[in-house]
């Protein structure tokens, strides 16, 4: 059954955007989720799965026509541009053909699994300006709410960021973007070591098992062009693990944020701590429903769910900025969101992490064909 559609309260929401979709694994649901309780925002014309079985079932829960090929959702459809949600080793070539065909892509992350895949993928589309990369991470409510912070001037020039959160491109992503960083070279030093820990829930569901486990962490210094750091932390399955929460603090020439909290000097004389404060519908006697309404610092806004009414998620309302600002830039309306060339940079600065924890030697990047201009 195709879920209740909620009308939101925001009034400067995005015009609706028109997308098609590539894949039916798990992360292709957020995509079609939002067409199905925002469709006076988004809305999904098609999606394209290689196996009848899972295009049925999409048909039957969201009441979106499917596809077997790309080519025939084109023949059929025109949407505004196409999210890629496959398996790694199939982005680049459907990216290919999409950029063949002049549409617009949304490809999700990584763009290519390696480094060879990487420059040939540049290669060949690099050019044509029609490639943007899913990373939503960065304009998630907290992270987007930090970055505003940052960027007002509060805590100074930004000096150095520690993410311990998610992994490789994604976290370096993060690392950049508080940074106030663009595509830079980098140097990169990692170790890696095993210790046990409880691993009680998984993508499946939890697992009732309190026995620890020996998984792997990785800590990596990032030092890019200009002398600024970033400090890498992940361990296994971190996204899913209650025990190994989220961390994250940017520290400035005048101050630090670290997670909710933000240290800044009020006057020569007088350090102050302040906190940045969520603010959610529908607890006590609230009875509009859980939903996000705000983050604010200081008693001001500093980031406004537009999405709010669709009940979403953080990583929901990250994506749901994601296709809006998509839509916008395929229009002319906006700057592109998150451009092939960051992530190509960003998964090389990963995969050179990856490197680093397995050598014990630095890795440098630098003088790769997207960093030229």
């Amino acid at each position: 059954m195709v879920p209740v559609a909620v009308t939101t309260k925001r009034t400067d929401r995005p015009g609706r955007v028109r997308y098609a979709l590539v894949g039916n694994g798990w992360r292709s649901t957020v995509y079609l989720r939002l067409g199905a309780v925002l469709p006076d925002m988004f809305d999904v014309v098609g999606v394209v799965t290689r196996r009848p079985e899972p295009g049925e079932a999409i048909e039957r829960d969201f009441g979106v026509p499917t596809y077997r090929t790309i080519e025939e959702l084109l023949q059929q459809q025109h949407p505004e541009f196409v999210v890629l949600s496959v398996p790694w080793p199939l982005t680049p070539e459907l990216t290919r053909t999409l950029v063949a065909a002049d549409v617009p892509v949304l490809a999700e992350t990584p763009p290519a699994p390696d480094v060879d895949g990487m420059h040939a993928l540049w290669s060949d589309v690099g050019t044509a300006d029609l490639v943007q990369i899913a990373e939503q991470y960065a304009l998630m409510p907290l992270h987007a709410a930090r970055l505003a912070i940052v960027r007002e001037g509060v805590i100074g020039t930004p000096t150095s960021a520690h993410v311990s959160s998610t992994h490789l491109y994604h976290a370096v992503s993060l690392l950049r973007s508080h940074l106030g960083l663009g595509i830079t070279p980098a140097t990169v030093s990692a170790v890696e070591w095993s210790a046990p820990l409880v691993d009680p829930i998984t993508p499946t569901g939890w697992t009732h098992d309190t026995t620890p486990k020996e998984l792997t962490s990785v800590l990596a210094t990032v030092r890019f062009a200009g002398d600024r750091v970033g400090l890498y932390d992940f361990t296994d399955n971190q996204w899913w693990n209650p025990l190994r929460p989220d961390r994250m603090t940017i520290r400035g020439s005048h101050g630090e944020i670290h997670d909710e909290s933000v240290v800044r000097m009020a006057d020569p004389v007088t350090p102050v701590v302040s906190r940045i404060e969520r603010a959610v519908t529908g607890i006590g006697m609230n009875y509009e429903g859980t939903d996000l309404t705000h983050l604010s610092f200081e008693g001001r806004v500093v980031f406004r769910n537009r999405f709010e009414g669709g009940r979403l998620s953080d990583d929901e309302i990250g994506v749901a900025e994601l296709l809006a600002t998509m839509g916008a830039w395929t229009r002319g309306d906006g700057p592109a969101p998150y451009p092939l060339a960051q992530g190509l940079h960003d998964h090389r600065v990963g995969l050179a992490v990856e490197e680093a924890a397995r050598t014990g030697s630095a890795v440098v990047v630098e003088d790769e064909p997207w960093m030229e201009g």
